[in-house]
């Protein structure tokens, strides 16, 4: 069948459009989607479609992303995220820059997908509910943690450095303390007492503790993990609510309008 050549042009104009959208709307987790049979995959859309700047380096950060998975992130290469591609060394290096600026920057937005998740479970949360809430917390961290079968969606690539698995995880537990006293505090500062003190301490000491644990031992039961934050939070889930009660002295660092 013969095609007319007037409309030739736009349908790759089409394909190309198409071939953009996949990747601008793909899901941005750490799971690598695997095209199906006569799929184009994203690799192919990096190397053949017409992207903007931002797209073409979202793509790249991408595929950066599935090799950690697959590989660890200390054995990613720049050379394979440009093979893998299909672009050059060059063009790798100036979006993502170095391996280790690379690195970072994953690591970042895992952390931003870790930030991300607990404020939709704060958001989810049913006042008065403490205890639901506390179970629910321990299965988000589970799967953080890649404990949770069958949930690739938050999956952390492995990380061979010592130094750096350090780093990352200061780093993201200072952003979880953050997050989690800017809502989840001061929301339940507003309706009980607060028995602790020196708050972003200990959630910083709780949340280490439970890191390292559930790395040691992963087999360890949900409920012991669940009575841990209500015995270090000291929680009091019968406790009838007290509408204004003050946080700690540290609450002079929070917002006005999150005392």
């Amino acid at each position: 069948m013969s095609v007319d050549p007037r409309i030739v042009p736009a349908l790759g104009v089409a394909a190309s459009l198409s071939a953009v959208s996949a990747v601008a709307t793909g899901p941005a987790s750490w799971a690598a989607s695997v095209p199906r049979a006569g799929e184009t995959s994203l690799a192919a859309s990096v190397e053949r479609s017409v992207m903007a700047p931002d797209e073409r380096r979202a793509a790249i950060l991408s595929i950066a992303r599935e090799l950690a998975l697959e590989k660890g992130l200390n054995r990613t290469s720049i050379s394979e995220v440009a093979e893998r591609a299909g672009v050059t060394r060059g063009l790798v290096h100036h979006y993502l820059g170095s391996k280790d600026a690379m690195a970072d920057e994953l690591l970042d937005g895992y952390i931003e997908q870790v930030v991300a998740s607990i404020r939709e479970w704060d958001a989810r949360r049913e006042v008065g509910k403490i205890d639901e809430a506390v179970v629910d917390a321990v299965a988000l961290l589970r799967r953080h943690l890649g404990h949770r079968a069958g949930d690739p969606a938050a999956r952390l690539p492995r990380i061979d450095d010592v130094s750096m698995f350090v780093r990352f995880v200061d780093r993201c537990v200072d952003a979880i303390v953050d997050c989690l006293r800017e809502t989840t505090v001061a929301a339940y500062a507003a309706r009980h007492t607060i028995e602790i003190e020196h708050v972003s301490e200990t959630f910083t000491v709780l949340l280490h503790g439970l890191i390292g644990l559930t790395r040691a031992h992963p087999d360890v039961d949900d409920d012991v993990l669940a009575a841990m934050v209500r015995q270090t939070l000291r929680l009091d889930a019968t406790a009838s609510p007290s509408a204004g009660s003050p946080l700690p002295a540290e609450s002079a660092q929070l917002p006005e309008g999150e005392r």
